[in-house]
């Protein structure tokens, strides 16, 4: 169940109140006049199920009230009553399927700004599998994919191309390509730092690194597993299941595959680094491929949803 509080202007009111009551999946409505103070209207809360959330807010921002007031959705980890349970039961489709598009469309937009922050983790992230390439140490390859916060964006461009927002779009690009830029030229003076005090080495960058030479040796399982994962990490969003992208994140290849090309680019193995940076690009492709697909077949199967149940319902 999604609980909503808005705040509406006193003309506009019992439109809300009605689009309220006539939504399938609402209860709990409660209307407090002239409550809210800035900006200044009544306050109207109500829970709804998940699969009704989002033709719910639809209509709410329909009505403007996002403009001239306020939206507010919030997650109900425990609701005890009878009247939710109705709620859930009469609206059409199950809640784990449903899409909040609104939801989904704010999350992504955070995740992919550009900001100090998203740039220290991923370049932090890149030097932490620099440090796992040179020692093949798997253990540091699976920490920094951990760490790498690359699939906020990726997500986002998945997203921007299906609500064919464009804005959206640039943004999550500019978060990718910037992000990767600035991460693995600072890896690269840190490879020449690491080497300076004979921590690094080209000897060590050239041997046989059974744990980790798949890093820069792509192939059709790179792809392969790459989509599996994009479609994974679209599915835990969309449902709200972020506990499955930490899986997400460690099987995909970005992160530790543009350490190996800058790493090897500072040792002038141009091989290498041609072959990580092939890596990373299948991987990017993989991720965004499988995102967009699952996002548009999960539009698809929830708009035939709702079609069969208005067309099951009385006129």
């Amino acid at each position: 169940m999604l609980h909503l509080r808005l705040i509406t202007p006193a003309d506009r009111t019992d439109d809300v109140v009605r689009l309220i009551e006539e939504t399938t999946g609402t209860t709990h409505l409660a209307v407090l006049p002239g409550a809210a103070r800035n900006p200044s209207g009544d306050v109207v809360m109500c829970d709804v199920a998940r699969e009704a959330g989002d033709e719910l807010i639809g209509g709410l921002r329909g009505l403007g009230i996002d403009e001239s007031g306020s939206i507010a959705v919030e997650n109900i980890d425990l609701s005890l009553s009878h009247r939710a349970d109705k709620a859930e039961e009469d609206a059409p489709g199950e809640g784990a399927d449903a899409v909040l598009w609104e939801q989904l469309s704010d999350a992504t937009h955070e995740e992919s700004t550009l900001s100090i922050t998203y740039v220290a983790f991923i370049t932090l992230a890149t030097m932490i599998a620099a440090c796992g390439v040179v020692l093949d140490n798997a253990i540091l390859i699976v920490g920094a994919m951990a760490v790498g916060p690359e699939f906020g964006p990726l997500a986002g461009f998945c997203t921007a191309l299906v609500q064919r927002a464009p804005r959206l779009a640039l943004r999550s690009l500019i978060a990718i390509l910037v992000g990767f830029a600035v991460a693995m030229v600072v890896t690269v003076g840190f490879s020449h730092f690491m080497d300076a005090v004979n921590l690094f080495s080209d000897d060590a960058l050239k041997s046989e690194r059974p744990n980790t030479n798949f890093i820069y040796r792509p192939d059709w399982f790179s792809f392969v597993v790459a989509v599996l994962a994009g479609a994974a990490g679209m599915l835990s969003l969309t449902s709200a299941k972020s506990g499955a992208l930490v899986g997400v994140a460690i099987s995909v290849t970005t992160v530790p595959a543009a350490a190996n090309a800058a790493v090897a680019f500072s040792y002038d193995e141009y091989k290498q680094a041609w072959g990580s940076t092939e890596q990373l690009l299948l991987n990017l492709l993989g991720i965004v491929l499988a995102g967009t697909l699952t996002l548009l077949t999960q539009k698809l199967l929830w708009a035939r949803q709702r079609e069969r149940t208005a067309k099951s319902q009385p006129s």
